[in-house]
């Protein structure tokens, strides 16, 4: 419950009947285990061309066994309370393990997008002092064991690497694998550790040193730090308390149906806030089951909803799309599903429309950003269509939202547009070691500054209009013009560029380059493409590209962005992709 404050787009949330926890995550792990041992936590199905490895269903009792085994293991490493590991990995078991069993100890969990390259990897490896990595050999076409291989130097034994005072990745020290082993692993200047030597190397540590660890750990400790970035594009931290993750699970779920049946189909990854606390948390806090797909694929998501009976899922619009337009849709019975989640990107209303018609769920709309644990607000299953096509609905319980006029701070009337600010439980404490830009995020009243702009109406839903940061949203991934920026200057023929979004129907964003080359310099896509590829990752790498003589400019000077965009749309024909709901 909640009120809107004398006219005001000011939503003040009320003291609800349900209390905010406050627990820890391996508590909560334990307290689960203890009430329903022999229910199914985690399942891995339908990768025949994995054998058992991938052949799983873990109890929520073996669930348990297995993150103390891991955490154990870390504890042998000679991790302590409040160092940080990060995980390179796509969606495969040892992944909520690691998330649960470095909960459980204190240790902070660093997540990586598994489509990261080398410079990207190696600045949240440092910036983010973390003192242990687990990685993947291997991700789609990128080796990602050459890639640390290059960057690290050899330690006594298998998994050990050197950091050398100044040098690339000062504070790590160890480096493990996670899956199946490469057949060349042998090779190279240094051997990693293989996830069950980490864990084996954890039999030393005893029940009772292990319950003593977990005792240590408190709510407000940070327990992940997940990176996000501003209009800066820098990547920055947010550093999330199991206080700030596990009451985002526990009033999403309030919110929705998730309760004790919450059998959710996870098709989006781990290392997103979407994955990690929206799927593998909520499980946890509901007692569900999670089924996670390694990576997205819209014929083996139909496959594991209908033999699995999954009751929930949710993703990005274009991971929806591609799920409804599959040619096999039809072959799959997709109706035990209640609930399905869509946040991340900009929603059609269309969609929404397809998803009730072809599947019966309920269509939820969630948005938020990290940094406020993935949701501000949520659409209730109760609200009418009208309003989930129109708004994204209501703030979650213990969340304030007010829109304010960014000039002057003022909070302005209902139905009046401004930006959209928060403060609550599940707002972050601030960026890993950037006291600077935490500062401009979270002023000194507690309310983070989200940079969206949208209105509220006298009821508290809240419509999203536009942003006042200039990040582009492609399929669920937050994009950064000046990072892209930054790098395509660097080529010899560029004199300037410009990035920003543009509509697409089916990532809901894609980016455009808009280029002004040197004088005297032939410069082509092809070339840009060339030099972009193996240096940022693919989703960084723009669809378009535009070349101009120069750009429209104000007064005083800056590029007229939004003109650039209203030029693109027009001559790449997107006015019908830019007919969507901005959610």
């Amino acid at each position: 419950m909640g009120m809107t404050n004398d006219g005001l787009s000011y939503w003040q949330a009320e003291t609800s009947d349900e209390p905010l926890l406050e627990t820890t995550i391996g508590d909560r792990l334990d307290q689960q285990a203890t009430e329903t041992p022999t229910r199914e936590a985690v399942v891995y199905t339908g990768y025949p061309e994995f054998g058992d490895a991938l052949n799983i269903r873990w109890s929520y009792a073996e669930y348990r066994a297995r993150v103390n085994a891991v955490a154990k293991g870390l504890m042998a490493l000679g991790l302590n309370k409040g160092d940080h590991i990060a995980v390179w990995a796509a969606n495969v078991p040892e992944w909520p393990l690691l998330q649960l069993a470095a909960a459980k100890i204190g240790l902070v969990l660093v997540t990586i997008n598994p489509v990261l390259r080398a410079a990207e990897v190696e600045y949240i490896l440092k910036q983010g002092d973390v003192r242990a990595l687990f990685m993947m050999a291997q991700i789609r076409d990128h080796n990602c064991l050459a890639t640390m291989r290059a960057m690290t130097t050899a330690g006594g034994k298998a998994g050990e690497v050197s950091g050398e005072e100044g040098g690339r990745l000062p504070l790590l020290r160890y480096v493990c694998l996670l899956g199946s082993p490469p057949t060349d692993l042998e090779q190279g200047d240094w051997r990693p550790a293989l996830f069950r030597e980490m864990v084996a190397g954890g039999a030393a540590i005893s029940d009772e040193i292990l319950a003593g660890r977990q005792a240590s750990v408190r709510p407000d400790d940070p327990a992940m730090i997940l990176y996000t970035s501003g209009t800066t594009g820098f990547p920055k931290g947010a550093v999330l308390s199991h206080r700030n993750l596990l009451n985002q699970a526990y009033f999403s779920k309030k919110q929705g149906k998730a309760e004790e049946d919450f059998r959710g189909c996870v098709l989006v990854p781990f290392f997103h806030v979407f994955g990690c606390v929206g799927f593998t948390l909520i499980a946890l806090i509901s007692g569900g089951t999670i089924y996670p797909l390694l990576g997205f694929d819209p014929l083996k998501a139909m496959q594991i909803i209908s033999s699995e009976r999954c009751t929930y899922t949710g993703g990005v619009p274009s991971m929806l799309m591609a799920i409804l337009h599959h040619p096999d849709f039809e072959k799959y019975d997709l109706s035990s599903l209640e609930q399905i989640s869509c946040a991340g990107a900009p929603v059609p209303v269309a969609l929404m429309e397809e998803v009730k018609n072809r599947i019966g769920a309920d269509v939820i709309i969630a948005f938020g950003q990290t940094e406020n644990t993935g949701a501000m607000t949520v659409t209730l299953p109760a609200d009418p269509f009208e309003l989930k096509a129109a708004t994204v609905g209501k703030a979650l319980p213990y969340t304030d939202i007010k829109i304010i006029n960014p000039a002057t701070g003022e909070t302005v009337p209902v139905g009046e547009r401004g930006e959209i600010c928060c403060r609550g439980a599940i707002v972050m404490s601030g960026y890993y070691n950037m006291p600077e830009r935490t500062a401009e995020a979270i002023d000194t009243g507690g309310w983070l500054h989200t940079g969206d702009l949208a209105t509220m109406d006298k009821n508290g839903y809240i419509n999203i209009v536009g942003r006042l940061k200039e990040m582009v949203i492609r399929g669920g991934e937050n994009l950064f013009p000046r990072e892209i920026e930054e790098f395509l200057i660097r080529h010899p023929k560029v004199a300037d560029v410009q990035v920003l979004g543009v509509p697409d129907k089916f990532f809901g964003e894609e980016l455009l380059a808009v280029i002004i080359p040197k004088a005297g310099e032939q410069l082509t896509e092809e070339e840009l493409r060339g030099y972009c590829n193996g240096q940022i990752s693919r989703q960084k790498i723009p669809r378009y590209f535009q070349f101009v003589d120069s750009y429209p400019m104000t007064g005083s000077g800056k590029v007229q962005k939004f003109i650039l965009r209203e030029q693109a749309i027009k001559a790449l024909g997107l006015e019908d992709a830019a007919q969507i709901k901005t959610a």
